[in-house]
């Protein structure tokens, strides 16, 4: 019975490592229907990023307090996050408690009836990671959201624009 009990007891202290098993982003694309004005806003957990910091910029300090580990940060999803045709500029990124968001903003060209997508984030740390990625066209086809899913290594997918 002691020997259960150990083991109910061990088994409760290791739980907490495991609860956070996987690694996820949440990217959500809204385009004006008007002019064309797109922006993307990546809401990360720091404690996925920090570590992926190693990666992304060996040189400075892994730590999200690091201003040259940030930069690397924005410039990196900035450079993985790609939305063909659109150059997407950052503009803007805040700390929210254990959320990271980053945002950039772009143009798109013509009216395209779909686009093509790239969200792969992470994949040289987490070969888990997955980017849910929301795309909505405000001024046309309001409340449709379109979404797509990004594993680590996933290629670039296409993905038809709401109203079209």
């Amino acid at each position: 019975m002691r020997l259960l009990a150990a083991i109910a007891l061990l088994l409760g202290l290791a739980a907490p490592a495991h609860a956070h098993r996987g690694h996820a982003s949440l990217a959500v694309v809204e385009i004006d229907a008007k002019s064309g004005a797109v922006t993307v806003t990546h809401h990360l957990q720091a404690h996925d990023v920090e570590p992926a910091l190693v990666d992304i910029a060996p040189d400075a300090q892994p730590s999200l307090d690091d201003e040259d580990a940030f930069k690397a940060l924005v410039a990196y999803v900035g450079q993985r996050f790609r939305i063909a045709g659109v150059r997407l500029a950052p503009a803007g990124q805040r700390l929210d408690g254990d959320t990271v968001v980053l945002r950039y903003i772009g143009l798109l060209k013509g009216k395209p009836k779909q686009l093509l997508i790239s969200g792969a984030l992470f994949g040289e740390t987490w070969d888990d990671h997955s980017t849910l990625v929301n795309i909505r066209i405000v001024g046309r086809g309001a409340g449709i959201t379109r979404s797509l899913n990004f594993g680590a290594h996933d290629p670039e997918k296409p993905i038809a624009l709401p109203g079209s």
